[in-house]
């Protein structure tokens, strides 16, 4: 079943609860719903950090947090799966956004080297922004939509797969007995 799969990978709740980023949510982290694992939380919970993940913004985890809670789906995966962006990754999945974003809007795609300074920020940044911001917007709202659909439909064949599994061990029961 999907569930315990998931369990295995998932940090303690009373850790996350911790998590001195999060407490500024305060008792708002301790509703039950964030916790459950069934297939409208896992699913909106990927949707979420999916989402989040690809707004360039420091404090992704507390975004997908602070979406997670009024949208009630599963906060420890929101906040995991931000961490897809991660230092080592963010340059060329934030550089294929930007890609994606100038070949929507038709401009040249310039040939950039990231540097994680002030600098850098101030002086390239003011050429890239529009297209940047669009494919960052555009590959989150995909990988939200997509995902979601993909865990529902993981989720529901599993659910049906252990179903079928069932009947067949009762099936097998009877005739033996």
């Amino acid at each position: 079943m999907p569930k315990k799969i998931i369990k295995r990978f998932l940090p303690d709740y009373k850790k996350i609860r911790e998590h001195k980023h999060l407490k500024i949510f305060g008792k708002l982290i301790h509703d039950p719903n964030l916790w459950h694992l069934n297939r409208r939380s896992v699913s909106g919970a990927f949707s979420v950090g999916l989402f989040m993940a690809f707004v360039p913004v420091p404090f992704q985890m507390v975004l997908a947090a602070a979406a997670a809670i009024p949208l009630r789906v599963n906060l420890p995966i929101s906040a995991a799966l931000v961490w897809i962006t991660n230092p080592f990754t963010m340059p060329p999945i934030f550089y294929g956004c930007y890609k994606i974003g100038a070949w929507v809007l038709d401009t040249p795609v310039r040939n950039i080297e990231f540097e994680l300074t002030v600098e850098w920020l101030m002086t390239q940044l003011g050429g890239i922004w529009a297209p940047f911001l669009l494919g960052c917007f555009l590959v989150a709202t995909f990988s939200a939509v997509v995902s979601n659909i993909i865990i529902r439909w993981f989720w529901r064949s599993q659910v049906l797969k252990d179903w079928k599994e069932r009947r067949r061990r009762r099936k097998e029961k009877r005739q033996k007995g």
